[in-house]
């Protein structure tokens, strides 16, 4: 199975912003809807964005909304979450993972193809 690839994590201070990437190697996802994923030490893996296979409709976490964005590039089967304004309570290992379905939905459960993950982590 053909395993994402995330980058772009790192240590950065509350306020601000981060860009994350994820590229899929050997294999285009353009017909899915991808999404991105975040699990914190100690607690379940949680959704934080999905973005449907065109590009033209995003979803985000209530947690996330207003400060994350999530986009695609087909040409470059590349998809990005670009985070401003990041929160201490936004630390987690960041992964992004293709939906299993032509529809999005927000339940890991529903994604396959993960990435080894990428840390961001923020400090106060």
């Amino acid at each position: 199975q053909v395993r994402l690839v995330e980058s772009g994590g790192g240590l950065v201070q509350a306020g601000g912003s981060l860009r994350l990437s994820c590229a899929a190697p050997g294999r285009t996802f353009s017909s899915f809807p991808m999404g991105w994923f975040r699990q914190a030490p100690g607690k379940e893996r949680e959704f934080v964005a999905t973005i449907s296979w065109n590009g033209g409709s995003t979803a985000y976490a209530d947690s996330v909304k207003g400060r994350f964005t999530i986009s695609r590039d087909k040409a470059k089967n590349m998809m990005y979450l670009q985070m401003n304004s990041l929160k201490p309570e936004d630390t987690a290992v960041y992964y992004c993972a293709a939906s299993l379905t032509t529809f999005a939905t927000t339940s890991p459960s529903n994604f396959g193809s993960w990435g080894q993950g990428t840390q961001v982590t923020v400090s106060s």
